[in-house]
């Protein structure tokens, strides 16, 4: 019995340790929403508050409890980085971004290897070592500093980072695999480890990722909690498999998300609320881990070839990297630098870190300690003064700052915004806004002609080329939802224009995707075979169907 109330005493200590640090999590994100100072590096230092060496003297060394929770919380971030990327919006930048990823990490690592093995004196399997577990760059940590300052940046730079960082962590994966196989002398051939790990890997996330979107696009699962529960499954599966294959889980569960995330589905907008809810707390679990395992007082001693190293990284070997890969793409002088200081070090390089030391990997400066000093230095250095640097390098493009604010503004109210565009045909085409007799409840928030801003009033007289951007209360309701339905070939609809169609006032065709394209129908508008139709049906409708 006393087992028994000592284990709930437990149990209910955890959950109140674990509900103050998601409530504190919370509140800090908030304050810390609009500012320089990367919320993560905040996350970090909670959970140091709360370790050994903080105010609250948790006692907490479980690398393996740690290597375990953050590998997991690893998957879902990876995922979530692969099906939010949008790879429409990254098509001018795709070839770069992958360059960067792969390539970049390999030079990256290489190059940061041999400073460390010459300025430090350290051996050459534990330069290796140091250089693939730091080669990767940080995504949570670049956008969380570039959506808290409200900023987009030029030549679709945001899409290279956004790929770039979402991307490289399995390329440093499989280095540090590598490495490990150097540092504990195991006779494994290096190639055949790499490569066995990139085609294992990949071919299960395509798999996946490809089997899944047929499914989920012959409307095969009822409900958005259904589609939303397999998803969950899924992404787990697409790292398990490979994995446990011999392959590379992370390229795994990154080609599966980025399949699936391009692909058309079915309510995809719940899937992305629910996965971005569930990165940002796998985001807060890690960072408050890592802070927690860390023993602050024992950092100093490995503080001086940290900062050693981070400066090699950050002034020669980022830029030379980015350098070399983006110049051919005919790059600015202004994106290369950008890019340069945006390469960010995050969690994944403590986990690799952890994983190393679990393996057995011995080295002779403590490579936790030294991992977590370099990633603190670049995101306190770095990540605070890139939106200065965004800034300085002329790198803000102020047309998409005004989008995303209205997209901040959409988040926290119910206004929903949306542009039109006038063109010469258009019954707005040579009307004042006083003429439209635009509702009460839709607002022209703003003119766009020749990319810039005109305030609107009664008396503007809209051209051609114009766009208006309008705001109206968002919809949402229980009683109508919108599901989609392919045509397959062979279909009576193929080759039909909308205006032929019969339908209810119960059924309406709003959208129809084809391919990466999401067009606005017209009565013209001709239905194609593999076209997505988005249908407005209500929800009784759908059950009974």
């Amino acid at each position: 019995m006393y087992h028994v109330k000592e284990r709930t005493v437990s149990m209910t200590l955890s959950l109140l340790l674990t509900g103050s640090v998601i409530l504190l999590s919370l509140l800090i994100s908030k304050a810390l929403r609009h500012t320089p100072l990367p919320s993560l590096l905040l996350f970090i230092a909670l959970g140091m508050l709360f370790g050994e060496n903080g105010l609250f003297h948790i006692p907490f060394d479980d690398y393996q409890a740690v290597d375990i929770i953050c590998s997991s919380a690893l998957v879902i971030i990876m995922f979530y980085g692969g099906f939010g990327t949008s790879l429409k919006a990254a098509r001018p930048v795709l070839r770069a971004s992958v360059l960067l990823s792969t390539v970049g990490v390999v030079l990256s690592a290489l190059g940061l290897a041999a400073l460390a093995h010459f300025i430090l004196d350290l051996g050459v399997a534990e330069s290796f070592l140091i250089g693939a577990v730091i080669s990767s760059t940080d995504a949570a940590s670049v956008f969380s500093i570039l959506r808290g300052s409200r900023l987009s940046l030029k030549y679709h730079t945001d899409s290279l980072l956004e790929i770039e960082s979402g991307s490289n962590d399995p390329m440093a994966f499989m280095l540090t695999a590598a490495a490990i196989a150097l540092m504990t002398g195991s006779d494994l051939s290096l190639p055949l480890l790499m490569g066995k790990q990139m085609i294992i890997g990949a071919a299960a996330g395509l798999c996946f990722g490809f089997g899944v979107a047929r499914l989920l696009s012959r409307n095969a699962l009822d409900g958005s909690e259904a589609r939303t529960l397999f998803l969950l499954s899924v992404m787990l599966l697409s790292y398990a498999v490979p994995t446990i294959l011999g392959g590379n889980g992370y390229l795994g569960t990154y080609l599966c998300g980025i399949h699936l995330g391009n692909a058309p589905m079915p309510q995809k907008r719940n899937l992305v609320h629910f996965f971005d809810v569930l990165t940002q707390v796998a985001q807060v679990m890690i960072f408050f881990l890592l802070g927690l395992v860390v023993t602050p007082v024992t950092l100093p001693s490995v503080f001086v070839p940290a900062l050693v190293l981070t400066v090699c990284l950050t002034f020669i070997v980022r830029p030379a990297v980015v350098t070399l890969l983006l110049r051919p793409f005919g790059a600015p002088l202004s994106q290369i630098l950008l890019t340069s200081w945006a390469g960010l070090r995050g969690a994944a390089s403590i986990v690799f870190a952890i994983s190393a030391i679990l393996a057995g990997a011995e080295t002779t400066l403590n490579l936790f300690n030294l991992i977590f000093c370099m990633v603190l230095l670049s995101i306190t250095f770095q990540g605070t003064l890139l939106p200065w640097a965004a800034k300085k390098f002329a790198m803000i493009d102020p047309a998409a700052v005004v989008e995303k604010t209205f997209t901040d503004y959409e988040e926290d109210t119910d206004i929903t915004f949306g542009h039109v565009h006038v063109d010469e045909r258009s019954g707005w085409n040579g009307r004042t806004l006083a003429e439209l007799n635009v509702p009460g409840d839709l607002i022209v928030a703003m003119i766009v002609r020749d990319g810039k801003g005109i305030i609107p009033t009664g008396a503007v007289r809209l051209a051609a080329g114009d766009t208006l951007i309008l705001g109206t209360h968002g919809f949402t309701s229980r009683e109508w939802a919108l599901e989609e339905e392919r045509v397959p070939a062979g279909s009576r609809l193929i080759g039909i224009p909308l205006e032929s169609l019969p339908l209810s006032s119960r059924q309406r065709i709003l959208l129809i995707r084809r391919g990466l394209k999401t067009l606005i129908p017209t009565g013209s508008s001709v239905i194609k075979e593999g076209d997505h139709l988005v249908h407005l049906k209500d929800a009784e409708h759908f059950k009974k169907g």
